[in-house]
């Protein structure tokens, strides 16, 4: 059975990422692909006991050392219960964030860079993903995005932030985009749903192993059928 495919969506409040998530999902299974939609923080049972805790802001109080450590743990459950064995046994496994989000929200602050890197590599032990998707968007109009999804809901720790804090984190995506444009594709999230989705299957599909009929169908014709 071939290696399956990792791929994780990152980028700022109200870009899109799980509207893309379940696009891409939809047209992957519609050409036969066995499909893992997953989501951090959580994604496993261990992961999302933690995901109450991060999101609500009960760590805050105790440093951001303490919210990386936290993240660190939720991911490694993650990576061994969900994420490995769905790449192993074949799989395409689509996250709504990854590493690239703890290195723009944790690894952003005051914290030494040789703590995250200890933490990410005890945490992804080897597990990086083989395509990260940045969707890129004006933080005005994320945030925009965000209220609105939300309704009366109350923000939660991240999003409550200000608008120069998310500048930043939209630089710092644009950043580690730059260094590593073998594994990282930056896509215009202001535009349609469906031209946004698109251009992405059109990146996925040279990517994926010939272990369906992908070969006979292109990214359109798989948009279509999902």
């Amino acid at each position: 059975m071939p290696r399956g495919l990792f791929i994780t969506f990152e980028g700022g409040e109200g870009a899109g990422k799980s509207t893309q998530v379940r696009l891409l999902a939809e047209a992957l299974r519609g050409i036969g692909r066995e499909v893992v939609v997953t989501r951090e923080p959580g994604g496993s049972p261990g992961a999302e006991a933690v995901r109450h805790v991060l999101l609500s802001g009960a760590a805050e109080p105790f440093g951001p050392a303490m919210e990386a450590l936290l993240f660190a743990a939720a991911r490694s459950d993650h990576v061994e219960t969900l994420i490995r064995p769905a790449v192993t046994r074949g799989a395409v496994v689509l996250c709504d964030r990854f590493l690239d989000s703890s290195r723009v929200y944790q690894g952003g602050g005051d914290l030494a860079p040789d703590f995250m890197t200890a933490l990410e590599r005890v945490a992804v032990n080897g597990m990086v993903p083989d395509l990260t998707i940045i969707l890129d968007i004006d933080p005005r109009e994320g945030m925009r995005r965000a209220a609105e999804r939300r309704g009366e809901e109350t923000p939660d720790r991240f999003e409550k932030e200000t608008l120069s804090v998310h500048e930043a984190r939209r630089r710092a995506f644009l950043e580690i985009a730059r260094a590593e444009p073998e594994r990282c594709l930056v896509f215009d999230a202001s535009q349609s749903r469906d031209a946004l989705a698109a251009e992405i299957a059109e990146a996925v599909w040279p990517r994926l192993s010939p272990a369906t009929d992908t070969a006979d169908a292109g990214p359109h014709d798989a948009a279509e059928r999902g």
